[in-house]
């Protein structure tokens, strides 16, 4: 089969969504274009994306998480979810759209990350339950959730990307690690979930990620 063939043929087929999880410091976007750049090398078609999104909603949303506008965090899981929404269904620009006509999307977050973080702030079913709609219509074939441990985090962080004091800032992170077990916990049986331990050099880490992403495809007979 020649190349023209073979990526016609991927084009033809539904693509995958893949997601990538974690808390700050975890190495998310990294590895999010490690892969992305492992895909196009085997002429699959890839659109990298990440929350908030370019909307009207995820502008606003960018506002508030740069500071350079003042809220209560409780409003950022609401905010969330309806920018997700849009990023969903949008006409063209859309991620069903994209994964209809073949796209494989790899995306910076997803909702399992609405529910660590948000969830911090407010009780978690009433983040779940903000989130059904899209957990209903898109649901990652595949959540990539990167752990890592509080400390490595903030020594990936600590360099002035970061305005929060250092101690609380840890403080925060180890909460929401928790949180994302509880959520992985909640959500068992009904999500696909792979852990990899983040406390490596990032190659390491690729390497197990694009092993296991493209076996995925390779059952696909791509």
């Amino acid at each position: 089969m020649t190349k023209q063939q073979d990526s016609k043929r991927n084009v033809n087929r539904r693509g995958h969504f893949l997601v990538f999880e974690g808390i700050d410091g975890s190495g998310k976007s990294t590895q999010l274009a490690m892969l992305a750049d492992a895909l196009r090398r085997r002429e699959i078609p890839v659109y990298p994306t990440a929350e908030p999104s370019e909307g009207d909603i995820g502008r606003l949303l960018r506002s508030y998480l740069t500071g350079q506008r003042k809220a209560d965090p409780r409003v950022f899981a609401p905010l969330f979810a309806a920018d997700r929404l849009d990023h969903l269904t949008r006409e063209k620009e859309g991620l069903l759209p994209r994964i209809a006509e073949g796209t494989t999307i790899l995306s910076d977050r997803y909702y399992l990350s609405s529910l660590a973080y948000q969830s911090v702030d407010l009780p978690m079913e009433t983040v779940i339950a903000m989130n059904r709609p899209c957990m209903d219509l898109l649901r990652p074939d595949l959540t990539i959730f990167i752990d890592v441990t509080p400390e490595t985090a903030m020594n990936r962080i600590a360099n002035g990307r970061t305005s929060t004091e250092l101690f609380e800032k840890r403080d925060r992170l180890a909460a929401t690690r928790e949180k994302f077990f509880e959520a992985i916990r909640r959500l068992h049986g009904e999500e696909k979930i792979a852990i990899i331990d983040g406390n490596r050099p990032a190659g390491s880490i690729a390497g197990e990620i694009q092993e296991m992403v493209i076996s995925m495809f390779a059952s696909d007979g791509c």
